[in-house]
């Protein structure tokens, strides 16, 4: 009897604790059923990045390709996520009830996504779905370089760079700013925007810019004066001596041709020079005065002696007019200081120089010619006494310094060359030195303006500037 009774309790005891369990797994169910139709509220979206000293970050943007966790509530049962109109891919393991984790795809649109989901984050589930306002932009924009950097008001300058779509704001140095639309043109590929130079930029320095894709500085060489060594008005001192054939005196000189108020500027080959025989080498040269006069110092350029030379170089303003351009003959030699002899490519002692040959491309002749006035940029780092050099990533600008004052003669200058030479001279590539670039005559119009010193160092910037 006891034993009849023992069992029974323990099969009642059984059936009691399956139905707990059924009742209680019918009622998860329709917990996780009722989680699934809850509507969802988000409350915050943090940048989640390791590497930062602030590794999760409440953002108002993101770029494509950076991992977001997005909290709030109602998240269970999250099917989809569109980011931009576009289906991004989510591991439900990180999705709970108040947060989720997903990568913005850096196959997804940013600036071209259509108008109506642009910015947009759409969360999905059965029964709901809600719509977020986010900003999404694409890598960091940057600057590479500026059609001229040192304008008159009223030119109309190109930057080029990376992610430049839909610039809205240029800050020039000292705080002038232009802005909208109306008065910036961008490229819709984002690889330039055209700006008209505003009156009162009297400082020099970095443009700063916004864009779709968030702000960037460019170089610091804009409008930067300090750094003049001759403009053959009233900077620098012209050096003249020698031949009346080859020297360029300032009697030489010309008026800006395109007349927008830069006063004399050099012609390279002067008119007494042209046309240039083929083969003939240093047939036009001009110089700076030199020893005892030219000022390169730190103090006085703004350069510090410790800045690498591949952050620091040579500009100069060239104007060749597209009616005569310049293509298939002759190259500027750019000299560090007085030695080298005519015709020379470079010696093995002496490496002083640069040779502009801005009519190869890719191994071609092309004939080259400005719509304007547009600034040249050469590096110290690619002057061939720093770029053969074995230590060439640890030269400094103090290292130009000493050149120049271990020298007899320390004047800077530029030669037009018409020598013959190879392709591997330009590219350095010893195969290309059957790919022979033959001289010809010459009648070439090369105006130069404004040689000068300038930094080529770019700030960084950043989309967090606080800690």
């Amino acid at each position: 009897m006891k034993k009849s009774f023992f069992l029974y309790i323990s099969k009642a005891l059984s059936l009691f604790l399956a139905i707990t369990f059924c009742t209680s797994l019918f009622t998860a169910c329709n917990d996780d059923d009722d989680k699934g139709n809850a509507q969802m509220n988000i409350t915050g979206i943090y940048l989640e990045d390791a590497t930062s000293n602030v590794p999760d970050r409440k953002v108002d943007f993101a770029r494509l390709g950076q991992l977001i966790r997005i909290e709030g509530s109602g998240f269970t049962g999250l099917k989809k996520i569109y980011i931009n109109g576009y289906n991004c891919y989510f591991n439900p393991v990180f999705v709970t009830e108040t947060s989720l984790l997903v990568t913005v795809n850096k196959d997804m649109p940013t600036t071209e996504a259509d108008e109506s989901v642009r910015n947009k984050i759409l969360l999905v589930k059965d029964n709901t779905q809600l719509e977020y306002e986010f900003t999404i932009r694409a890598s960091a924009p940057s600057i590479t370089s500026i059609s001229n950097t040192l304008p008159k008001p009223g030119e109309t300058i190109i930057v080029y760079g990376e992610g430049l779509q839909e610039v809205s704001k240029v800050i020039f140095p000292g705080e002038v700013t232009v802005e909208g639309s109306e008065n910036i043109f961008s490229d819709a590929d984002g690889k330039y925007f055209t700006v008209v130079v505003p009156d009162g930029v009297t400082e020099s320095g970095y443009l700063t810019i916004e864009c779709a894709n968030g702000g960037a500085y460019s170089p610091a060489f804009f409008n930067y004066s300090k750094g003049i060594i001759l403009d053959f008005d009233t900077e620098g001192q012209q050096g003249s001596w020698g031949s009346n054939t080859s020297m360029i005196f300032p009697e030489d000189l010309v008026d800006d041709p395109l007349n927008t108020g830069r006063g004399k500027c050099v012609m390279l080959p002067a008119a007494k020079q042209v046309p240039v025989a083929a083969g003939k080498n240093r047939t036009a040269e001009v110089w700076t005065a030199g020893n005892d006069v030219d000022d390169w110092t730190p103090a006085t350029r703004g350069i510090e002696a410790t800045t690498n030379v591949s952050a620091c170089g040579i500009q100069f303003d060239i104007y060749v007019p597209e009616s005569n351009p310049w293509v298939g003959s002759g190259f500027i030699k750019i000299c560090l200081l007085n030695g080298l002899n005519g015709g020379e490519w470079a010696t093995s002692d002496n490496k002083d120089c640069y040779n502009y040959v801005p009519w190869v491309v890719n191994g071609k002749a092309v004939p080259f010619y400005t719509a304007r006035w547009q600034t040249v940029t050469i590096p110290f780092s690619k002057f061939y006494i720093c770029s053969q050099n074995s230590d060439a990533a640890n030269l400094t600008y103090q290292f130009i310094l000493d050149r120049r004052s271990s020298a007899s003669y320390c004047n800077f200058g530029l030669y037009y060359e018409n020598s013959d030479f190879t392709l591997d001279k330009i590219t350095g590539n010893s195969a290309d030195e059957t790919t022979e670039f033959l001289s010809s005559a010459s009648s070439a119009q090369i105006y130069i303006d404004n040689v000068r010193i300038v930094p080529l160092s770019t700030p960084a910037y950043t989309d967090y500037p606080e800690n």
